[in-house]
């Protein structure tokens, strides 16, 4: 059975400039064809003037295959890669809001705290808020143990992902960068 068969998580990462209106046009290629997103974050790449969005999605390889293209060709878009899970070290970072009166009349919480490799961030008179880095199984699994004592509030960020594989990414990014140094002093 070939690794690309059937469904599986991919991560996009589409190299940009930070055009207005871009991220909307980028989504909207993903959504005409009934993709669902299944996280996204956006920021400044490693190279001075590029813009990095981070994209999630569950796809077949097929698929994501001609996505990538749809995506590339979009004005002010460079490049887009995609990797699967095993080809980029990743995580998300989650916030839970509790209250405090959980906190204090039980030494349940801290222990699910540290069982969770959370740290609290902020200790207020109605609530707490804590936080959790990891994947998506790890942040869910808190946010189901607080479900059972209670919890007033729980945000979850997108993927963020660094590749493994270094050449691909670097030399691309090189080459984009020598580019812009050719054409702006032209």
């Amino acid at each position: 059975m070939s690794e690309y068969t059937g469904v599986q998580e991919y991560t996009l990462t589409v190299f940009c400039e930070n055009k207005t209106g871009l991220l909307s046009r980028i989504v909207s290629v993903i959504t005409r064809r009934h993709y669902n997103i299944e996280s996204l974050t956006a920021s400044p790449s490693a190279t001075e003037s590029i813009y990095r969005f981070t994209i999630m999605v569950r796809l077949h390889h097929e698929q994501v295959r001609k996505l990538v293209k749809q995506i590339e060709k979009q004005i002010d878009v460079l490049k887009v890669f995609y990797y699967t899970n095993d080809e980029i070290i990743h995580q998300e970072i989650a916030l839970y809001k509790i209250p405090t009166k959980v906190f204090y009349n039980s030494t349940n919480v801290e222990g699910i705290i540290r069982k969770h490799n959370a740290r609290v961030l902020a200790i207020e008179e109605e609530y707490i808020v804590v936080e959790k880095t990891g994947h998506l199984e790890d942040t869910e699994a808190l946010l189901e143990e607080f479900k059972g004592l209670g919890i007033y509030e729980f945000v979850r960020s997108g993927r963020v992902a660094i590749v493994k594989p270094m050449e691909r990414l670097n030399n691309y990014l090189k080459s984009l960068e020598q580019e812009f140094e050719t054409n702006n002093y032209q």
